[in-house]
């Protein structure tokens, strides 16, 4: 892995200086040339706008290349205009090139992230308040007089406001101006978010969180590069300690990312925030709008947001004095972006925390073998806090063999967990049931002929919806109705659902307990984001008996009254050949057990499993997170696999796979040779079609050590280049196999 550097100098153009690189981002491998008008004057990192093409484009003035080519500046395109927003800084220009190098993606691409969210921002509409002048109204009514006394403490409202305090139309609000009662005043620009108190509740932390949250407040203080593991049971109180880290960075002036797998909707931890700072955070993920992004996207290049909390795409936002990196929930899948620039949140927040001269700290219950690995070779100082802040135990696991005591045929509920919801419903306590698998059932076959329902355009089966009465892939979005016939033997009333999915367990569990307050949480329901958060809330304030969720649960959320976990089927992400499918299937079994017994009652969690005695199940069941660990690193190292050695995906794609594969065998023909580097395939993806484009994938397998990107890179060089349909996506360090 190449190390950052962000000591480059980068400064102004001299005046006499007529020819100026400025990246776009676009999918090129290098920056354009451009006559710098008489008059204007660029410095590296400048946002300018310059033609392509028939069009005009945003794009950043970038250093020159060591030895440029002379250019005719005559015969060169000249700068529109520079764009009013702060340049990129010297860190971000390094953070982009560090990223285009490692993953092997062009610097536009990756220059893209970092310019497309103000783009479209435009410009903040005027606001205009009202306020009460000395005149009084010809015509008094009972909704002016309202008006009149709610603006009698002087106070500038905003005019929406001031007829919502005195309950009346805005029209009457708009008469009482005409008339000269109420007076218009120009308020200041919206802010894009409010200060945060550090001192605004200062908490009574347990003598472990005092240690933790004193080792971190010192890294902040050091304005230095210190990269921790902060590694706590669930319910252990890690967020409030590393709160008081952000504190120190509020108090210093700097700002601080706290980066999140599903922000959106964890409404609980930006509750939690303004309880202890007095306001929310800066918002950054897809549900805010553009308007309200471009806000923040110049507050953050100002320094006027010192807090945002977002989505792994914050991490490209031009922040002014970075002191502060938390990556909450390392372990989450979510935190790799698997299309388009193919890199990994956390890994790359560890590089801009280094080039920025900023602390990090990642934060987990259940690490990451990387990160696990990085602690204990001491690239990360670990901050441990082994129990939980109430004092509350971890939930006891037990497994239920389904060999033995499963359920009655076409049902997916033991009886002794089913016995157990009862139970836990009856004492006011609520229960869990999670089940990682979308809609109603995961596959439909004809019983007439057998026939199993595919998407048309994947190499996946359709999912039922029974919800919204459609069958759905979950690769490319097709659906459509759920047929009357077979589509291929056509016999009648004929379709069967196979397995379950959420939907159906919803659908059992109705029938158990006929009196439940049931709620069904998975992220593909309809109502979005908002319908997701009203959810959360109504299960946090005790109005719902019994939950059945996907891997949404596990995020992080927290439930009070939640006694009981069931987990429908322990064993599902076991056995795909995937060689971090026993950590991930560690990982969210413990992190959905965790949900329960946080507070006052101790929780109880049950593994629904084919195999209680494997490994995974073993350590689960015994409390032993250590053993797991032990034994995964000791297979991984023998292995060398990630993260003792490193692979490199090349997936070859198009829409005649016979061209596809063609290409794809000519790549492997190309690769170079090194005893270093052992290139595996081509062969046929698991999921070979997607989108009506035929897969190919090739594995570059290499020691830790070794510059696989480098290698690819030079691969690349010298390969056919894809033409017509043919798409080749390159992921360094991939996390799925698929």
């Amino acid at each position: 892995m190449p190390s950052p550097d962000a000591s480059d100098s980068i400064s102004l153009f001299p005046p006499r200086e007529s020819v100026v690189d400025v990246l776009l981002p676009v999918a090129v491998g290098s920056a354009y040339s451009y006559r710098v008008p008489e008059g204007m004057q660029v410095a590296v990192g400048d946002i300018v706008v310059v033609p392509l093409g028939t069009r005009n484009m945003l794009g950043c003035v970038w250093p020159r290349a060591e030895n440029p080519k002379p250019v005719d500046p005559a015969k060169l395109k000249a700068i529109q205009r520079r764009y009013d927003v702060a340049p990129l800084r010297p860190e971000m220009i390094a953070f982009i090139e560090w990223i285009a190098d490692y993953t092997v993606t062009p610097p536009g691409m990756v220059l893209r992230l970092a310019l497309r969210h103000d783009e479209s921002a435009g410009i903040a509409r005027e606001r205009t308040g009202v306020r009460l002048t000395d005149h009084r109204p010809e015509r008094s009514t009972p909704a002016r007089r309202r008006v009149i006394e709610a603006l009698t403490d002087g106070f500038v409202r905003a005019k929406a406001e001031a007829a919502r305090e005195a309950a009346v139309s805005p029209s009457v609000v708009d008469g009482l101006i005409d008339d000269g009662v109420l007076e218009t005043v120009v308020l200041p620009p919206e802010p894009a978010a409010e200060t945060p108190d550090p001192d605004h509740a200062a908490p009574t932390l347990l003598p472990a969180q005092a240690e933790v949250a004193a080792r971190l407040v010192e890294a902040v203080e050091a304005r230095a590069f210190r990269p921790f593991l902060i590694d706590g049971v669930t319910g252990s109180g890690k967020t409030e300690a590393y709160f008081e880290a952000v504190a120190q960075a509020i108090r210093q002036g700097r700002q601080t990312l706290i980066l999140m797998p599903e922000i959106a909707l964890t409404q609980a931890f930006l509750d939690r925030f303004a309880r202890r700072f007095g306001v929310r955070p800066a918002e950054w993920h897809s549900a805010v709008s553009t308007k309200r992004r471009g806000r923040i996207f110049r507050g953050v290049a100002s320094g006027e947001v010192s807090v945002v909390a977002g989505a792994r795409s914050a991490l490209f936002l031009p922040f002014r004095d970075l002191g502060l990196v938390i990556v909450d929930e390392e372990h989450d899948g979510a935190y790799k972006q698997e299309d388009g620039v193919h890199y990994h949140a956390r890994d790359m927040a560890v590089v801009r925390a280094r080039l920025e001269g900023a602390a990090i700290a990642l934060v987990s219950a259940t690490p990451s073998l990387e990160t696990e690995v990085n602690a204990r070779r001491g690239r990360y100082t670990r901050l441990a806090l082994p129990e939980r802040f109430a004092g509350t135990k971890v939930p006891r696991l037990e497994p239920i063999d389904l060999r033995r005591e499963g359920p009655p045929r076409g049902q997916w509920i033991a009886p002794r967990l089913a016995q157990e919801m009862e139970r836990t419903i009856e004492a006011g306590g609520q229960a869990l049931l999670f089940l990682n698998r979308r809609g109603y059932a995961p596959l439909t076959l004809c019983r007439a002929c057998g026939h199993r329902i595919r998407c048309p355009s994947c190499s996946s089966w359709l999912v039922e919806h029974r919800f919204r009465r459609r069958l759905e892939c979950h690769q490319c979005g097709f659906a459509t109705p759920v047929p009357e016939a077979c589509p291929h033997c056509h016999e009648p009333h004929s379709l069967i659902p196979c397995g379950p999915g959420v939907e159906r367990l919803h659908e059992e569990v109705a029938k158990l307990m006929p009196t439940a307050r049931l709620q069904v949480l998975s992220s593909d329901l309809a109502g979005g984001v908002e319908r997701l958060r009203a959810e959360l809330k109504a299960i946090e304030d005790g109005e719902v008996d019994v939950i059945v969720g996907t891997q949404l649960v596990a995020k992080g959320h927290n439930f009070p009254g939640l006694a009981l976990v069931g987990v429908i089927d322990a064993d599902v992400g076991l056995g795909h050949g995937d060689p971090r499918a026993a950590e991930r299937t560690f990982q969210l079994l413990h992190q959905v057990a965790g949900r329960a017994g946080r507070h006052e009652a101790e929780g109880r969690a049950f593994l629904q499993t084919y195999m209680p005695e494997h490994p995974v199940m073993q350590a689960l069941v015994a409390g032993d997170r250590d053993a797991f660990y032990d034994r995964e690193i000791a297979i991984r190292e023998e292995a060398h696999l990630p993260p003792f050695g490193r692979f490199a995906a090349l997936v070859v794609s198009g829409t005649d796979a016979h061209a596809a594969q063609a290409h794809a065998r000519a790549l492997a023909a190309c690769s170079p040779m090194t005893e270093a580097v052992r290139v595996l395939g081509p062969a046929e993806a698991p999921l070979a079609l997607i989108r009506g484009r035929h897969r190919y994938r090739l594995l570059a397998r290499s020691e830790r050590g070794f510059d696989l990107s480098s290698y690819v890179r030079g691969w690349m060089a010298g390969a056919p280049r894809a033409t017509g349909s043919l798409r080749v996506e390159i992921d360094i360090d991939p996390q799925s196999f698929l």
